[in-house]
């Protein structure tokens, strides 16, 4: 693997700093051609900025094999949907909180780093949900959210799948998840987990006002429809954290999976299940807990 992207959240110090090790050790073991965006170039020092080749976010497929990515879920989630109509995979670097997208952790940074180099590591490929909306096209990796703006209102939303009529969710909104981003909103509002080679997607209600409402596993060849029939509230369309449109009254969104992938860059010698005993400490003793006094 000689030509390698290096993508940062330059509002993590330690993202930055990471990356700075990175580079410096991808050019002293190998042939290593580093890429990293123009706005990135100035966070690092005049040695590190000698040895990378400065150009932008859009040209990385075109110039690298892969893309080494510092931060957090939501670093990857904004770089992929920047880059979805690419195959170019995507090594995450976890420097926040959980990271289920950003699976490698510092700790065991220089193995990925030789492990990348010789070619050692899988490739998965991540289901990507679309919508069109006001004549954009938009994209989610791990959700579109239907829920309720400023109102305190609760919502009404009308839900089709493929024509049918399922059901008229009255709560504060809707999460239409992808495998990928089950452990995520979805996750905290009562969803399941939905491993990521299910051909599947999730619809979890957020706070619903009826309690035998429950969350619904659908196959992804579906599409989905929302219909906002509240008349004294409006919903804000989240797509991965990010706004991106208001339905007003009888306004509604079509969304279903996309055509595109996210290709993820995994570790060959562990699976989904063991990111998920690591991650939500599925495996934790009550003997292994030492609370510091």
């Amino acid at each position: 693997m000689n030509h390698i992207a290096i993508h940062v959240n330059t509002s993590k110090p330690l993202a930055i700093q990471w990356a700075d090790y990175t580079i410096r050790k991808l050019h002293s073991m190998a042939s290593t051609t580093c890429y990293i965006a123009y706005d990135v170039v100035p966070f690092f020092d005049n040695e590190v900025q000698s040895l990378v080749k400065p150009t932008t976010v859009e040209q990385f497929p075109k110039y690298a094999d892969i893309i080494i990515c510092f931060g957090g879920d939501g670093t990857i989630l904004r770089i992929a949907k920047h880059l979805v109509e690419d195959t170019i995979p995507i090594m995450g670097v976890n420097v926040g909180h959980l990271g289920f997208l950003a699976e490698f952790s510092i700790s065991e940074l220089d193995e990925a780093i030789d492990n990348v180099v010789k070619g050692s590591y899988r490739i998965v490929d991540r289901a990507v949900l679309e919508t069109t909306f006001d004549g954009k096209k938009y994209y989610a990796i791990n959700e579109f959210v239907v829920e309720k703006a400023s109102s305190s209102r609760m919502l009404t939303l009308q839900t089709h799948i493929n024509r049918h009529h399922v059901a008229d969710y009255r709560s504060d909104g809707v999460i239409l998840t992808t495998p990928s981003g089950s452990t995520a909103y979805s996750l905290s509002c009562g969803g399941p987990i939905l491993t990521p080679s299910t051909q599947v997607l999730g619809i979890t209600p957020i706070s619903p006002h009826t309690l035998t409402v429950r969350p619904l596993i659908i196959g992804d060849s579906s599409e989905i429809t929302f219909t906002l029939l509240s008349n004294v509230a409006e919903a804000n369309i989240v797509a991965d954290g990010t706004v991106i449109g208001k339905l007003q009254h009888l306004d509604s969104i079509k969304i279903k999976k996309s055509e595109f992938v996210v290709k993820l860059i995994k570790r060959s010698d562990k699976t989904y299940f063991d990111l998920l005993r690591t991650k939500l400490l599925w495996s934790l003793d009550a003997t292994d807990m030492h609370v510091k006094k």
